[in-house]
C-alpha cells in the first residue's frame, strides 16, 4: 500500500469510530474491566470496527494491532516479535473514558501506526468538540469540523512558548496524587484524558505536558507532536522517546505501560518543567 492509501485508512477508521462514539455516549452502559479501569459499549464497538478494519493487513503477518481493549495485547510485548513485525498499529478506542462515560466532551479517539519501530503515522479525533489531529508522514495538521463541507484544515508547525503567569503545564490525574508541583509563574491543569495532554500543547493550549501513560495514549500523538517541535523526554533520563523498544514498557502485568515518567515539552523548556516538579516518593 502507498502511504496516501495508508492515511486514508487511518482518517476513514478514525471518521467512523467518532460516529460510534457520539452515538453511543448518551447511553454508553460504563462498567468496570477487571483492573477497576471504565469501559463502556462505544470502547468495544470501536475496538471490533478497528479489528474489522484492519483484519486483511493483520493477515499479511507484516502487520500487527495493539488495542487497548485486546486481551492479547500483552502477547505483543517483546523485542522479536517487534523486531519482525514492521507495521504496528495502536489503538485507544477511547481515550478518555470516564470523561465519556459521563458525557463530557474531551475525550478522543487515537489510532497510531509505527513503522520499524518509529512513529509514522497517526490521528487523533475528538468528535464531541469536532477537533481532527493528525500526521500524514509528511506533515501535521489540526482540523476544525472535519469530515464536514465546513472542514478547515490548519498546519502544525513548531510552537516555542516561553514560560510565564499565562503558562499551563498538563498532568494526567494519576500524576497530580503523586508530586508536588512549584512554581510561582506557570501552573498546571488536571485534564484526565492523555489525548489532550499531548495534542493540545501542538496547538499552543498549554506548554507540554507530564504523564506515565501506555503506548495506545500516545501512539496517534506520537507524529503529531513531533511535527510541533515537542518531544517525550524520559523524566529521570532526559532521553527522548524515539523508537518502540520492549524494554522501555512494564513486564505483561501493566501491559504496555511505559517504566517512566515523561514529559513532553520543546527541548527548551523541558529543564525548566522538570525543576518544578518533586515527586512525594523517593527514587520516583
Amino acid at each position: 500500500m502507498s502511504r496516501e492509501l495508508y492515511v486514508k485508512t487511518l482518517l476513514s477508521l478514525v471518521r467512523d469510530a467518532g460516529r460510534i462514539a457520539l452515538r453511543l455516549i448518551d447511553d454508553s452502559h460504563p462498567g468496570l474491566k477487571p483492573d477497576n479501569s471504565i469501559i463502556t459499549d462505544g470502547d468495544l464497538a470501536i475496538s471490533r470496527l478497528a479489528h474489522q478494519r484492519l483484519r486483511k493487513l493483520m493477515a499479511t503477518g507484516r502487520h500487527a494491532l495493539i488495542d487497548e481493549e485486546d486481551p492479547r495485547k500483552g502477547d505483543y510485548l517483546n523485542e522479536a516479535f517487534l523486531e519482525r513485525t514492521p507495521f504496528i498499529w495502536a489503538i485507544d478506542p477511547i481515550d478518555g473514558t470516564r470523561s465519556y462515560a459521563n458525557r463530557m466532551p474531551h475525550y478522543g479517539i487515537s489510532v497510531g501506526l509505527i513503522r520499524n519501530r518509529k512513529p509514522w503515522l497517526g490521528a487523533v479525533y475528538f468528535p464531541s468538540l469536532r477537533e481532527l489531529f493528525y500526521c500524514d508522514g509528511v506533515r501535521a495538521y489540526y482540523v476544525t469540523d472535519p469530515f464536514t463541507r465546513r472542514a478547515k484544515s490548519t498546519q502544525i508547525k513548531p510552537v516555542a512558548e516561553k514560560l510565564s503567569h499565562r503558562s499551563v503545564f498538563i498532568l494526567s490525574d494519576a500524576v497530580g496524587e503523586e508530586l508536588l508541583w512549584r512554581s510561582k509563574d506557570c501552573r498546571y491543569m488536571v485534564l484526565a484524558t492523555a489525548v489532550t495532554e499531548f495534542c493540545w500543547p501542538c496547538i499552543r493550549r498549554g506548554c507540554g505536558s507530564l504523564s506515565r501513560t501506555h503506548l495506545w495514549d500516545v501512539a496517534g500523538s506520537w507524529p503529531i507532536v513531533a511535527k510541533a517541535g515537542l518531544k517525550f523526554r524520559s523524566f529521570t533520563t532526559g532521553k527522548s522517546l524515539e523508537r518502540l523498544d520492549a524494554g522501555l514498557f512494564e513486564p505483561h502485568k501493566k501491559s504496555w505501560r511505559l517504566k517512566d515518567y515523561y514529559i513532553l515539552s520543546s527541548q527548551k523548556n523541558f529543564a525548566g518543567l522538570r525543576e518544578r516538579v518533586r515527586f512525594l516518593k523517593e527514587g520516583v
